[in-house]
Formats: C-alpha cells, structure tokens, sequence
C-alpha cells in the first residue's frame, strides 16, 4: 500500500499556451496511467480546482511505495515532462509527500521533535 507520493502542482496556463497546456496534460494522464498499468506506481488522481483567489489552480497526486517514488523521479521520462509542464503552465512543482502508511513515522518524528524543543 502506498505510503508516499509526489504531489504535482500548478496555477495557471502560460497565457498564449492553453492548447499546448491542454496538449501536455493530456500526455502526461497518458504517462502516469502507462506507469500504473506497469506497475511502476500504485496510481494517480488529478484534480482542478475552481477559482478561489489563490495560486494553486490543479494538481495530480501520483501514490506509491518510498522506492517506487525515488525510481519515477530517476526516470528521463519524468524530467521530460517536468520540463515541458513548465514551460506551458505557472506555478509547476513536484514535492515529495508522505501518505498513508507513511504519515504516523512523520507523526512520531512530529512529536518527538516538539518535546526536544519545549
């Protein structure tokens, strides 16, 4: 079961860009459900967001084991698509998360360190 993930964020399309947007959103839904039928992930879920005066306007959430998630993020595949996300929406960004499985190590780690320091 999973117990980490890579949350993918973005705001906006690069004005002048919507169809290339539309175009590498499109590839990378295709991308991830390739890697899920491999079963080089556990699954991947993408959201819009409605309009809600902040900067964040979708992400994907990408769910797998700790080792899964370090192997994607090594693969040329990844770091294409990174790249070219970039280049036709604002705001891109990957960030590591922990899930499920995953959260209470954090939790205990969480707790331990607010005891060190109060």
């Amino acid at each position: 079961m999973a117990e980490a993930g890579l949350f993918i964020g973005w705001s906006a399309p690069v004005r002048g860009r919507e169809e290339k947007a539309v175009q590498v959103f499109g590839e990378a839904m295709a991308y991830w459900a390739s890697l899920e039928e491999d079963g080089k992930v556990e699954g991947s879920q993408a959201a819009f967001l409605r309009p809600h005066g902040g900067d964040l306007g979708g992400f994907m959430l990408i769910r797998g084991t700790s080792e899964q998630m370090a192997a994607v993020q090594q693969e040329e595949e990844f770091n294409r698509f990174n790249t070219r996300a970039a280049q036709v929406v604002e705001g891109f960004g990957v960030v590591p998360a922990f899930l499920d499985e995953g959260i209470p190590d954090q939790m205990q780690l969480y707790q331990e360190m607010v005891a060190q320091l109060t």
